[in-house]
């Protein structure tokens, strides 16, 4: 009988390790308001009434644009091109970041990691296995704070996120990426994710196997029900005995 032989896990941040304390509208105005609060201070004149409410509908644009062509342009992008608008086109790069920390100081509050999160990783690298993480994400430094700030960085060999390389999931490239960190064959893969399109039918377009994480996940669309893991499950826990089941084919 043939073996897989599978050597890397590679995981979804948002949704996957992590879940949200709360919708994120109310969130988000917080974040916003923080942001423009800091650029008023460094002297730029700026309403903080309407500067917020801009600068997150060129976000929502932003993202809808990168749902179509699966590029990451980064929250910096967005900011810079905002503020160009205004006359501050020629900004340091120290402010633009320094004012995105104002905001992600705000959002990272509303993140939470799963009870299972840290007993699973711990027994997955006790067992061998190599661990990845890719986050579709328009912001790096967002994503490592988090998983930072989680203590969950150590156990990964990597964490790729769509803002330092370019490509969101589904796209091929993310996750070529990925196992080129270990050079390994995709059979030698399995991507866990609780988006099936973005996760498991990214994944297997490239041939690593795709464990869902269904306990955050809403309604199926018609699209997504004809993505078929290869595992799904409803906790992160059941996911050393799938790999186990998933080692012999």
């Amino acid at each position: 009988m043939a073996r897989n032989f599978i050597r890397a896990v590679i995981f979804d941040l948002g949704g996957t390790l992590m879940y949200e304390r709360e919708s994120w509208h109310s969130v988000n105005s917080k974040a916003d308001e923080a942001l423009t609060k800091y650029l008023l201070g460094q002297g730029l004149e700026i309403n903080l009434s309407t500067f917020p409410i801009e600068f997150r509908r060129r976000l929502d644009e932003y993202f809808k644009q990168r749902e179509k062509d699966l590029l990451e342009t980064t929250y910096s992008s967005v900011l810079r091109d905002v503020l160009t608008g205004k006359g501050y086109g020629n900004l340091s790069e120290t402010i633009l970041r320094t004012a995105l920390d104002h905001l992600f100081a705000v959002t990272q509050t509303n993140w939470i990691l799963e009870n299972d999160a840290l007993p699973t990783l711990k027994k997955l690298e006790q067992s061998g296995y190599k661990l990845g993480l890719i986050s579709n994400a328009g912001d790096d430094k967002d994503v490592q704070q988090l998983a930072r700030g989680f203590r969950i960085a150590s156990y990964f060999d990597f964490i790729l996120s769509s803002a330092a390389c370019s490509y969101r999931k589904p796209h091929p490239r993310i996750f070529e990426l990925a196992l080129a960190n270990w050079y390994l064959l995709p059979s030698e893969a399995v991507m866990v994710g609780d988006n099936l399109d973005a996760d498991i039918r990214g994944a297997k377009s490239v041939g690593i196997y795709g464990i869902w994480i269904s306990r955050r996940a809403g309604q199926r669309t018609n699209e997504e029900l004809q993505i078929q893991p290869d595992a799904s499950l409803s906790s992160l826990s059941e996911l050393p005995a799938a790999l186990d089941l998933l080692q012999v084919k």
